[in-house]
Formats: C-alpha cells, structure tokens, sequence
C-alpha cells in the first residue's frame, strides 16, 4: 500500500468513524425510511476514490517480528473446514476465528457478540480482521486485540480487498453488526457474488438498499437461521417495545404511593438490546441502571453523553441484569425465582417484574406475550427479537432471488450436506433461482470421449445455456397446450417437442448403441428397463445430456411404467396361486413378443417440472390414495399368501398370516363361538386385559385370547403356556387358530413352514413363558407400593427377586404415584414402602435411590453437576426415539413437561426386541459419569451416555429419566420428605409386623435422621449409618465433620420490628451488626490446613487465601480442629480502616481448583468477624446457647 493510501485510508476511517456510530445509536424501524438515499450514495462513490486494501501487506505491517513464511505461500485449507465460514474462490474467513490457521491471513467479522468471536483474544496473531469502524473499537477496546490486526471499514462503501469488492450494509442486529457483500472474479472477467448476512433482523427498508440490489440473483447467500422454522413468526419490534412499556406504567401507576416498591429488571446480552432500554427511558422518563462492565461496552458506543444510563442503582428502577439472571430459555423458558428474590431482597423492594426479550420464549400457540408469576414475582416473556423471523428470512431470499442459501445457524449447518442443513434450505425451494443451477446439474452427466482431452466448463457454456432457453420455451409450449387441451384430458410431453438432430437420425452401429446404453446406464437408476434405454437412445441418439435431462423430468412416469412388463394378474398371483394354477403353453405362445427392430415410442407422459424429489412421495395425490383401496381388494380377492413387510411387524397384533381362510375349530359354529368369546370376555375381563398386556396385544386379538382363557378356567400363567406352545398355531387377527387336520391350506410348503415356526417356538417356549411370567409379576406390582404400610409385603409386592439388584422401574412407578398424590403424609408413606423393597432385597441400592429421589448425583459440597442444557436432552431424545426437533418443541408447547414430551415419543415407538432392563445403581452411576466429562468431545460423549439410558426405557421411566436429567423431578420430593420415608422404612422392617410400630418412634427417628443431616449434609455418611443402626439411630450417632459444610439456618423475613418481637415471644435475643461482606464457614482441622465454604456449601478456599492466613496465625494451639461461621468484609486500610461494599469484596480474583490466589495479586484487603462457633475438638456446640459459644470469641 503506498503512503497515498494510506493516508486516504486513514482519513476515511476519521470521517466514517462519526458516521458509523450515529448509524448504529438509531437503527432500522420496521416501518421507517432508510436516511441514505440511492442518489447520495453514488454521488459519494462518484467523488471519492474506491479504496484498495491488500491482506498480505497490512499483515506483514502488524507483525513484529516478522512472520517465518511469506503469506503469499499459504497452505491449502483443511477438507473438513466449515463451508459456511469460508466465501468461495477466496481466503475469507467469515466468523470464524475458532477455525484459524495458517491458511488464510484474511478475517472478517460482522459482529461483537460472543458466540461470533469465538476464538478472538488478546494475543491474536493470525491475520487481519476487517469489520465495521464500532466493532472494531470493541475488539480492540474489550479484547485488547492489537489495533495493527484490526481495520474499521465504512459502511455503505465499496472497498477493494485482494481484489475483491466488498461492502457493508446495516444488519440492524445490534451496534456495529453488518452484512458483508462479496464480488469475487472469476475467469473471463466475469463476478460471483456473495452476501454473508451474519446475524440480521431484515425489515422492509433493506429493498431500498442499492449495493443490496445489486446483488439480486447472487450466486448464494450465508443465512442467518436462527428462526428458521414456520413457528417463529414473532411480531415487529415496535409492538413488543410497547407492550414492555405498558407493563413499566401499569405496575408503576398501581404501586404509586409506596416508595421503591417495584423493582423492574431487564436480561440483555453484554451488547444488544439497545433498542429497547432507550425507548424504556424515552417513554417512560427514567433512567436505567447498568453495572460498570456494561457502562464500559455503553460508552465506547456514544452512549455516555446521552443520560440515559446509569451506574447509580437508587437513581433508577429499572436495572438491566445478565441474560441468564431471570431464568434459562432454552430449550424453554425456566425461571430462576431464587434468584430474582435474592435481587429484591438485596435491593429491598418489594416486588420485582422482569422482561426477558428474546424470540426462544415467543409460544405462538399461547398469549403473544407469556407470564410467568410466582408470589410477589412477575417474569414477562417478550418476543422482541434482532435475528429474522421464519416469514422474513423468506421474503429476504424471495428479494435476493439467489442461486443457493447456505445456512449459518443449526445443528451440524457447517457440513452443507447434512440432513439438518438440507432441511433448511427445503424452506426456500421456489424462492432460489433454480433454473439457473440446471447448467451445473446438466455438466454433472456430461462426459468427455477418450482421447479428447479436457473439455473447459466455459467451452460448453453456450450450448448449455442454449439448452436452457429451450427447456424454457418446452414448458411454456407445454403449460400452453395443457391449459387449451384439459378439457380433451391430452397431454404434452416432452419427446413430443423435441425434433432429433441429423446427427441423431444417423444410423449407428450395434458397438455404439451399447456404449451409448451404457452411459445412459451409469447415469440412471439401475430399475430402468432395457426397453425404456432403447427409447431414450432412439429418440435422442448420442445426445446423452438431452436423453438424461428427459429422463429425470418424468422420472415418475418412467417408474411407474419400469413394472408394466408383466400382466397386472402375474403381479397379484401367489406363489399358491401358481402352482394350482400353472400357466397353459397356449397363454404363453399368445403372448406378444417385441421385436427389436420394432421402432420404439414414448407412451403419452404427464407433463412435470424436474425435481429432487423421489418417485414415491411424489405420487401422494388423492387419485393414488382412491387406488390403494382397489389395489388392498384385488390382492384380498387373489387368495395367495403375501410375505409380510418389515413394518407389518410394528403394528400390534402383527401375527396376521394375511390371504389365509383358516376353518373354526371342530365341533363349533361361527356363531356359537362367537357367544363363547363374548361371555369369557364378560367372565374374565380382568385377566383379559392382564393376558393382552403381557403379549402387547391389540383389540383384534381380544377373542383369540378369551378363548384361552375360557379353556384355562382364568388361569392366566396357563392361558400363556397355550398361547405360546399350543399346536394350534395362533395366527393372530380375527382367526382363532388352525386345525392342525385341516385340509384348506392349498399349499404343502406353506404346512411344513407353519408347522416349522411352531416347532420353533415350542422350543422356546419355556424361556419366553419365564419372560411372561415376569412381564405379570412387574404389571401387578405397578400399584402396590400405594398400599398402607401393614398391608405392603416389601419381598412379595417388588418387582424382582432377592439377590438380583434394583430395576429403574421400581423408582419410576413409584414417582409416578407420587407425582399425582397431593397429601404429605401419603406421599412419605408410598416412599417408605419403596424403601422397604430395597431394604430387603437390594440394601447396596439404597444409596443411589435416595440420591434420585432428590435429583442429586452427590453431596452438595462436592459440587459435582451434571452439566446437561435442555438442548442437548432434546437432541438425545431425538437421536434414540426417531423424532425430529420440530416435532419435540410443537410436543414441548402441548406438555409443557421434556419429560411428558419424552414420554409420549417413547409410548409410539415400537421395538424389535425388548430392552434391557435400566438398575437404578447403573443409571446412578452413569449419571456421575455425565457430570466428570470434559474437554473436546465431551459434549459428544455426555449425549451418546444419555442415548444408551434412553434406549433402555420401559414404562414411565423415559418420563422421569428426562425430568432426572433437567433436574426438574416434579414429584414434590424435598430432603425433608425422603429421609423421613427412609428412616420409616429401617423402622418397619425392623419390626415382624407393621402395624405394630409405634408412632412415636416412627415419628422420633424421622425427626433424628433429618437433624442429623442438617449439622451433616452427606448422605454417604448417614445412609449407611441409619441402615446399620436402625431404630437405635439418633441425632447423637454422628456428629460434624470438618470438610463437609454444615447448612445455615435461613432468616425469615418479617413486616418490621413489632413482627419480629412477636415472634420471639418475650424470649432474650441479641443484635448484631449486619455487615456488606461475604458469608464463610471455617473449618480447621486436625493437621492445621484450612478450608473455606459459602452459604450455599460451595469452597472458596482458593479465593480467600489471605483469610487462611489469618486464622492460621489466630488461633491458639489447643483449638485443633474447629467448625466456626463469620462474614468476610472488604477493607481500605489506606483510608483508616473503612469497610469496602460487597462488589468491591467481589472484584477479588477467584482462582480456581488446582491453584491458590497469589498473595501480592490481591487488590482488596479484607478482615474476618466471626459470630458463632459450632464444633471444637470433636464436640458439637450446636445445642450450646449462644451466651455461651460467644464467650470464646
């Protein structure tokens, strides 16, 4: 670049840098004109000079040193490099920093958000990176990227980078994000042309853009996704704007007279949804309240001097929060109402609304604008959007009109020939420029003759174009004489039209024939018959792209015509038919043979536009759907026996030897045994329904099984030995069996196979009768676990034997009762019973099922998470039950519930082979295992752990499996309920009979088990306690252990001073000081180390590495070990010791697992003010008064 041009550059980044920023502080209205009109623009392009930029040259100009290798000789990119991120026939890479390498010095990035710069920090190094003049200032401001790697380009102008033009165009997504519009060159002096919307929200007003209409009938457009799906159709932005603000002046004019009463709270990202909290302070006269990281991203966008924000939170209530604070949106919205009250109670108001805008939450089928409340909570789902809508990003393709859209956004979107991809761009079909691909799909079946060399793609461009405009005018000619001939019911076709060349007429030998036949052979489906070839090369000789061309357009015809060669009578005939009725040698003779000199013609064919799609669904028409009837009769009619297809064995009731008439069985008339079948129906409908249960039957079966069961006398164990081992072989449907002395089967083949199959499963029949068996015992024991405790047999009443260990099914019957039961005391005793059964049968059980009981994996101070999102769930469920993600969110919005959704997916899902059965201590451990996978492919391997429990499912265990994993249980199961039914549980089979428990202990060792788990909240130290000691357990078997934090006592929250003093009841109370600072609990141990844990259990010790200082040096020498809780305060001891605010306290490094924080990194001091001391030296000081523990202090 010379020193000109730089010079013009730099002057022009100055001008646009004003320009750009106002650009973005007043975005697109929907509805709005666009301020820069066509005639300004070219006048600016017509005085100013296009700026020229070259990668190579600002790249060798950023590093220092130089680089090894000259970025001329770059490498050739990987095979498996995204498609989506790379524009064609050049070194761009769009987004995709994550993806770099060394082949490609070329960057571009269309927005600040974090999930485009991935893969940006502040060492970049890699290449250039061109973006708008705003972002730019963001990298280099945020993520410290060298400004040298950075270059701000303008927006609506044309510049010239390694050759290529490029212009950015408003995205009116957020501040600074653009589209990138591409003109590579090509041989010939000819352009392609590329848009890369990036993320976009189109409006109306881009059609106005002119570099945008340039670029109509581009080669393809890089599509922003994100809605692509018909149910996202969301309203424009102005409508939600106005529904937030309704809501700001209604909840305001209804709390007028109380002071800081509602709090308002609004999710952003760290930079978007701009928009919207201007027009909040616009229209309802407020300012609004950010934090010092979003102040920052603020003003480097020229907020700052606008007055709108602001970083004082009494001076406003309104407060913007982070996007995940109010709840997580995918894959549906779940709130996080624990957090919101910690907000409001910290920022003492008494009510809070919150607005989570993002088009996720639109349910389209609902109330436009969805409500979530909870007490004094209001979560306000707003559909406000800055990505395209469905309808929008299909009138923007419909505007473009391109040859191909490329989506960005989607699963598995950067392989462009995958199935989800594909499925997205099946949204655009007849929106794209599909004619001008037919010059590329026409090359496909070209060949080159040997000997000839290699044949140019521009050396055929005139003749394929040429071929183009006549496949234009043959379906104009044609769409003409359809519309004048539809009353004669003629059609057009296509060889019709065509009029072969001299060339084709001219005879050719039986060696060129075949060589012809032959290509047309490899480039058609192998159905297609010799005499269809024949066809085709008569009529177009060696015009094998015309002949293929033909052939695809009325592919459907030629298939249907593909089975025409044998009589519709041969088609139907059975094999039976056959052979009692062998063709005559007088039929055969008159059969007409074709000579193959005959000439051969096209039969009159359906006039059809080419299409991907395949024969058979393209026949879905209700003339097809009149004939299925007609063809169903006719085989009925034939009387040979049909072979089942592989989906006649998903349908219930699939023992249907179809095309058999098999005779009653001796001695009874239809009729009479019609009245038998109905009055064993009567006589044992309970057994019945038992008996079609086990066999998964269907209603058609429903006879057949009566009848055993009348000959069993309603023993159904002995109904299911003669269903699977009687000689009578049961054929299913309406036919009650076959005599096996019956004589009206035509064929002798068929008897030995019947008789064979029954062989079979005589052979198997004592295994299958076992797996009957066991199929009843779990049917039967669905609702016992309901019964009142002196009636529940824990061994009799479980659902496997001793020894065995536990199935998954026994806790999911169990929380599917509980789900439903709404009284405490029932649900406490329908758990004990389930505990009983492990007890019993399977103690090492016990263990894992309390752990699910509560939706747990560990102890909470383990902090052992599973670390699943709802997506990848959705994506497991997909993947295990055939069902498409579309299909799972339209379920989602009936249920309301993944795990109903996941549920319903499974009841409509048919197996081969039952599955094997899911142990609760497999699915307890597999589970563990989900939550330690990490690093790259974990993802990966977490969904594959989860697909394989899911493919394990019976009953209602997929309900609750899914519910497990989102950590959504739904039964209403809190620790304070489960271990209360355990420690019941130790207690009843303790005794010989239930009922001869008394009460209070029942009552007194659920009141110690829970106790005890408050001062030591780790099941793996008292479930086995309790089991080992049973009714003698009480709260002075275990004591506190350091290391494992113990549960603080929760405030309760009080009206004022008068409430506060009632509740104490005229009993002594001390106050203390309530300091801004962190709550800890210390623990000492016996060898002198030192942990810390919050509030809520989780360790912090890496943080606090001053603190452990200071009580290693506080303590005296006889407090060995010791359990105490204290508040943390920041200080400035600089100022005299003034204590610092709970954000500064936070602004302190965290460190992490491995390694502690640095003593001299430390920015803020602190001191430690202990007020209560729980353990000393193995005594437990809990029940100590506090008079007492004090004194020590």
């Amino acid at each position: 670049m010379t020193e000109k041009q730089k010079a013009s550059f730099g002057a022009q980044i100055l001008i646009h840098r004003h320009q750009d920023q106002h650009h973005f502080n007043k975005p697109f209205k929907q509805n709005a004109p666009i301020a820069t009109t066509k005639t300004a623009v070219r006048t600016t392009m017509s005085t100013a000079k296009t700026l020229t930029l070259n990668t190579s040259e600002r790249y060798l100009q950023s590093q220092n040193p130089l680089p090894s290798s000259s970025p001329s000789q770059l490498p050739s990119f990987p095979a498996n490099f995204p498609p989506s991120k790379l524009i064609p026939k050049t070194r761009f890479i769009i987004d995709g920093f994550r993806h770099s390498g060394e082949f490609s010095i070329s960057y571009f990035l269309s927005h600040f958000h974090a999930d485009h710069y991935t893969g940006l920090t502040s060492t970049w190094s890699r290449g250039i990176i061109f973006c708008s003049v705003t972002t730019a200032r963001l990298v280099v401001k945020v993520l410290g990227v060298s400004a040298l790697s950075v270059i701000g380009l303008p927006i609506n102008e044309t510049v010239v980078i390694d050759n290529c033009e490029v212009t950015l165009i408003d995205a009116n997504h957020c501040p600074g994000a653009v589209q990138f519009l591409f003109k590579v060159p090509v041989s010939g002096g000819k352009f392609e042309r590329y848009v890369h919307t990036g993320d976009f929200r189109f409006c109306s007003d881009m059609k106005l853009i002119p570099f945008l209409s340039e670029f109509v009938g581009c080669d393809a457009v890089f599509l922003d996704t994100t809605y692509c799906d018909p149910k996202f159709v969301f309203p424009v932005q102005e409508e939600s704007i106005d529904y937030v603000v309704s809501v700001i002046e209604r909840s305001r004019s209804e709390n007028r007279n109380a002071s800081k009463s509602v709090l308002f709270l609004v999710a952003t990202y760290v930079i978007g949804k701009e928009r919207i909290l201007l027009e909040i302070a616009r229209r309802c006269d407020c300012k609004i309240h950010v934090d010092s990281r979003k102040m920052e991203i603020l003003r480097e966008l020229g907020y700052e001097n606008e007055g709108v924000f602001t970083e004082d939170e009494s001076s406003s209530d309104v407060h913007v929060v982070g996007w995940n604070v109010l709840g997580e949106t995918w894959p549906y919205f779940r709130p996080n109402f624990m957090k919101v009250n910690e907000i409001m109670v910290g920022k003492e108001y008494k009510k809070v609304v919150g607005f989570v805008p993002t088009g996720w939450t639109y349910e389209v089928k609902k109330n436009k604008f969805a409500v979530r409340t909870k007490d004094s909570f209001e979560i306000h789902l707003v559909p406000y959007s800055e990505h395209s809508n469905y309808n929008e990003l299909r009138e923007y393709v419909k505007f473009l009109k391109p040859k191909r859209v490329l989506p960005t956004v989607g699963f598995d979107v950067e392989n462009v020939d995958s199935k989800h991809a594909l499925k997205m761009q099946k949204h655009f079909a007849g929106l794209v420029d599909e004619m001008a691909n037919k010059q590329e799909f026409l090359m496909g079946f070209y060949r080159v003759p040997q000997g000839k060399g290699k044949v140019k793609v521009d050396d055929l461009a005139p003749e394929l174009d040429k071929d183009i405009e006549q496949f234009k005018e043959e379906f104009d000619v044609c769409e003409l004489k359809n519309g004048r001939e539809a009353d004669s019911g003629s059609t057009c076709s296509v060889a019709s039209t065509h009029e072969p060349d001299s060339q084709d007429l001219t005879p050719f030998s039986d060696k060129e024939k075949d060589e012809i036949m032959q290509e047309l052979r490899d480039c058609l489906p192998v159905w297609v018959s010799v005499d269809q070839l024949l066809e085709l090369v008569k009529t177009y000789g060696r015009n094998i792209v015309d002949a293929v061309s033909h052939f695809y357009e009325h592919e459907t015809e030629f298939h249907e015509r593909s089975g025409e060669s044998l009589p519709s009578s041969q088609k139907s005939e059975s094999p039976c038919t056959k052979l009692l009725n062998p063709p005559s040698v007088e039929s055969s003779l008159q059969t007409p043979v074709k000579s193959p000199n005959q000439k051969a013609k096209f039969p009159p064919l359906k006039q059809s536009v080419a299409s991907s799609v395949s024969p058979g669904k393209r026949k879905k028409n209700p003339q097809n759907k009149k004939n299925k009837k007609g063809k169903l009769n006719s085989n009925l009619e034939s009387g040979g026996i049909k072979q089942s297809t592989i989906t006649k064995f998903f349908s219930k009731g699939s023992r249907v030897c179809q095309g058999i008439t098999a005779t009653p069985l001796s001695g009874i008339s239809t009729e009479d045994k019609s009245l038998t079948s109905e009055h064993s129906v009567k006589q044992y409908k309970e057994e019945l329904e038992q008996f079609i249960q086990i066999i998964d039957g269907s209603e058609s079966i429903k006879g057949y099984a009566a009848e055993l069961l009348e000959k069993a006398e309603g023993n159904v164990g002995l109904a299911l030995d003669m269903y699977y081992n009687n000689s009578e072989v049961h054929l299913g449907g309406n036919q009650k069996g076959v005599d096996a002395s019956s004589k009206s089967l035509p064929c002798e083949g068929l008897e030995e196979s019947i008789s064979s199959q029954g062989k079979e499963r005589s052979e198997a029949g004592n295994k299958v009768y076992q797996s009957a068996q066991d199929s009843l015992a779990d049917s039967t024991a669905v609702n016992y676990v309901s019964l009142p405790p002196e009636t529940y047999s824990p061994i009799e009443h479980a659902c496997w034997k001793h020894g065995q260990p536990a199935p998954y099914i026994h806790l999911a019957r169990t929380f599917d009762i509980v789900e439903g039961e709404r009284g405490k005391i029932k649900a406490t005793s329908i758990l004990s019973n389930m505990f009983r059964s492990l007890l019993a049968l399977s103690p090492d059980d016990v263990l894992p099922a309390i752990y699910l009981c509560t939706n747990k994996i560990a102890a909470d101070h383990e902090n052992m998470e599973l670390n699943i999102g709802g997506s990848l769930v959705a994506s497991a469920l997909e993947e295990a039950c055939g069902i498409n993600r579309a299909k799972i969110r339209e379920m989602y919005n009936n249920f309301g519930d993944l795990g109903d959704v996941a549920q319903e997916c499974r009841k409509t899902q048919s197996l081969l082979l039952p599955p094997s059965p899911l142990l609760i201590r497999d699915v307890f451990s597999i589970l563990r295992k989900i939550s330690v996978q990490t690093g790259s492919g974990s993802a990966g391997r977490r969904k594959s752990l989860i697909v394989s429990m899911m493919r394990s499912c019976r009953e209602k265990e997929m309900k609750f499996l899914v519910r497990t994993l989102v950590r959504n249980l739904r039964i209403g199961a809190m620790m304070r309920t489960v271990l209360p039914a355990l420690a019941q549980a130790v207690a009843l089979n303790g005794y010989d009979e239930a009922g001869k428990v008394p009460k209070e202990l029942l009552q007194g060792l659920s009141a110690a088990a829970v106790e005890v788990y408050n001062i030591l909240p780790d099941l793996n130290l008292l479930v086995p306690s309790l089991m080992s000691e049973g009714i003698k357990f009480s709260t002075t078997t275990l004591t506190m252990v350091p290391g494992i934090p113990i549960r603080p006592m929760l405030a309760k929250i009080t009206n004022g001073i008068a409430q506060a003093l009632k509740l104490f009841q005229n009993k002594a109370f001390t106050c203390e000081f309530k300091y801004d600072g962190q709550r800890a609990q210390i623990h000492k141990f016996d060898d002198g180390s030192v942990r810390i844990f919050s509030r809520n259990g989780d360790e912090m010790t890496t943080k606090f590495p001053d603190l452990v200082h200071i009580i290693q040096e506080s303590c005296k020498t006889s407090a060995e070990s010791f359990i105490i809780d204290a508040e943390v305060v920041g200080i400035d001891r600089n100022k005299g010791i003034k204590f610092l605010s709970f954000q500064e306290l936070s602004a302190r490094e965290r460190g992490s697992k491995a390694s502690l924080v640095s003593l001299d990194r430390i920015k803020v001091d602190i001191c430690v003010l202990v007020f209560d001391v729980m353990f000393v030296n193995g005594e437990k000081w809990k029940q100590t008064k506090l008079v007492q523990t004090v004194k020590p202090l």
